[in-house]
């Protein structure tokens, strides 16, 4: 559940907050202690992943290969037919269209342990333009064979979503946000599973699915529409492959109206995959915010 709950005076500016880039730095990390075969991988990245840290404690396990995103995943694929665990983390647009061949071919098609972790990613870069910002790797990535999908919500889902990552057999990737940190959503006890969505409320009149950075503002919304009289449920779908297909059938039957939410482009991320979902299984009216 919320952590003290969403209402109507909640306010991200006032918020306890966490930042999901520097809580995966911190799991990487914690990983490091916890598995001698764990190893990370940047592109001149260690300080916008919060990875700093881990270069001090495990000089021997960390390698930052310069600004060449595209040798980064070739040597993390490499490693990972070795027998050890790499994860990588960089600024997400560079690491979503650079080397995104490499990410496909090397890590997904062979079916490899590899991590991947965007920061910085959606509009987050703002005057960088539109060089830096990832705005379609949701429509790429998810397309890949293979490939396991989580945008967090939250610091503590980033945290738990990068362990969940490293134990997944094959390649995943992770989105991150950029300098501003995200309100807490969820307390340390947070049980996160690739592949199931979180009911943050109960509604019976429509359903706000979201991911990433906009769950806490489908929330917001949610609570302003009860003052209107409509019960909206709100779902993190914080794992966009694999879907959670059936609290999304479950949501269409149940509230009978759909809409998603994500700081994307909005064609073919998760209000794609939700189309997807109801045109086979329960067509309904379905909005994309993105």
């Amino acid at each position: 559940m919320l952590q003290k709950g969403v209402d109507r005076s909640f306010d991200p500016a006032t918020h306890p907050r966490e930042s999901t880039r520097l809580e995966f730095g911190r799991a990487v990390l914690d990983l490091g202690a916890a598995n001698p075969d764990m190893v990370y991988l940047t592109a001149d990245g260690a300080m916008p992943t919060g990875t700093t840290e881990f270069f001090k404690r495990f000089p021997e396990r960390a390698f930052n290969v310069g600004i060449a995103e595209q040798n980064l995943i070739g040597v993390a694929a490499g490693m990972a037919t070795c027998g050890l665990v790499p994860v990588v983390g960089g600024y997400g647009p560079f690491l979503a269209y650079r080397s995104l061949e490499q990410i496909r071919n090397d890590a997904a098609y062979t079916k490899l342990n590899v991590t991947v972790a965007g920061v910085y990613t959606g509009i987050s870069l703002a005057t960088g333009g539109s060089t830096h910002h990832t705005t379609e790797d949701l429509a790429m990535y998810r397309s890949i064979p293979n490939m396991t999908v989580i945008t967090p919500a939250d610091g503590r889902e980033a945290y738990k979503a990068t362990f969940a990552a490293a134990e997944d057999p094959g390649a995943v990737y992770i989105r991150l946000g950029g300098r501003a940190a995200e309100p807490v959503l969820y307390a340390d006890d947070y049980d996160f599973e690739i592949g199931k969505a979180i009911t943050l409320r109960e509604g019976t009149d429509a359903t706000i699915i979201a991911t990433g950075s906009l769950v806490v503002y489908a929330a917001i919304a949610a609570d302003l529409l009860e003052q209107e009289g409509l019960s909206v449920r709100v779902l993190n779908m914080h794992t966009v492959k694999p879907l959670d297909e059936d609290a999304i059938v479950k949501a269409a039957e149940e509230t009978g109206r759909l809409v998603t939410a994500e700081e994307r482009n909005v064609l073919g991320g998760l209000g794609g995959a939700v189309a997807e979902v109801l045109t086979d299984r329960c067509p309904v009216p379905l909005k994309r915010v993105g």
